[in-house]
């Protein structure tokens, strides 16, 4: 990803909603507010308020950068069609990044950082990272289970359980993955939705 880049960075999978308008690793405007399971309702307001506020224009965006989740369904959804929605109406770039490294690229101390989600029914999304200097690595992938086992097989690391992103950690991390095909784009869940899972029981 060019490092010139101006960039629409959307993130919904939490309960709090990001939007941020970066020129290169510059944050020229950004929002980062806890929604009241709204994010359906307050998205495009909030991105069209920071376009007005910055005298930017959809079309000036070079790049877009959406996170895929895991998180609440509808939550990831929403951010996800959005931003295929941009990306395939302005031709332009759009990557991919997981909701858990940009809840860990929000770290202030460098270290182990485990970033966490409340999944219900006792049970998280979490992942560990680590931050040294700018740059943020993955050291254990993402996964949907119960936290007090994990928090114990690393209990050098910071539990994180929301963060406004940085940018600068994830742009030469190897996180933001380019989106080959935007229709086949697809939130990433980790579990199964409950109408999959009334499924199983019914077996």
């Amino acid at each position: 990803m060019k490092a010139s880049s101006k960039r629409l960075i959307i993130d919904t999978a939490t309960a709090w909603l990001y939007v941020g308008l970066f020129d290169g690793d510059t944050c020229i405007l950004e929002h980062y507010e806890k929604g009241q399971n709204n994010h359906s309702v307050t998205l495009m307001p909030t991105i069209e308020r920071l376009f007005k506020e910055a005298g930017w224009t959809i079309d000036a965006i070079d790049a877009f950068v959406v996170g895929i989740g895991p998180g609440s369904y509808t939550g990831v959804r929403i951010g996800v069609v959005v931003a295929k929605m941009f990306a395939w109406t302005t031709g332009k770039p759009l990557f991919k990044v997981s909701s858990l490294a940009l809840i860990a690229s929000g770290t202030s101390r460098d270290g182990l950082v485990m970033p966490v989600m409340d999944a219900r029914r006792g049970n998280a999304f979490m992942a560990l990272y680590e931050k040294r200097g700018n740059r943020l690595s993955l050291v254990q992938e993402e996964r949907h289970g119960a936290l007090a086992p994990f928090k114990d097989e690393h209990p050098d690391a910071s539990p994180l359980e929301q963060a406004k992103p940085d940018l600068g950690l994830l742009l030469d991390s190897g996180l933001l993955v380019a989106v080959d095909s935007i229709h086949h784009l697809a939130p990433v869940y980790l579990r199964k939705t409950e109408a999959e899972r009334n499924l199983d029981d019914g077996r």
